[in-house]
């Protein structure tokens, strides 16, 4: 599997420069007043990739962390509820003694 991974990303690579290799061209951009930049047309659309990946990024690992931060409190919460309850039977029996169950109605 692991094969297979490493064979997708050097796919994905060789691509990646197939593409930059026939693109190699100068784009003008439009600036404000009277500016024109000329960018190379493979750092354009890797700057604009960049441009709306990082944001989605950010955002998605935030919400990851408050998840993540929001399980760990609930259980927290839930061992601490569970504690009590774990604790509650009689601590007057001896050591080694075997509890047993008291049919109802007798006390």
């Amino acid at each position: 599997m692991q094969f297979l991974k490493i064979l997708f990303w050097c796919l994905l690579a060789f691509l990646v420069a197939l593409f930059t290799f026939g693109n190699w061209t100068t784009v003008p951009i439009q600036l404000w007043g009277n500016l024109v930049a000329d960018v190379n047309l493979p750092l354009l659309l890797l700057a604009m990739f960049l441009l709306g990946f990082v944001p989605t990024s950010l955002y998605y690992q935030t919400v990851r962390w408050r998840l993540r931060q929001k399980l760990s409190s609930h259980e927290r919460a839930l061992a601490d509820y569970r504690a009590p309850a774990a604790t509650a039977y009689d601590t007057t029996m001896p050591p080694g003694a075997v509890p047993t169950a008291v049919p109802p109605g007798v006390a």
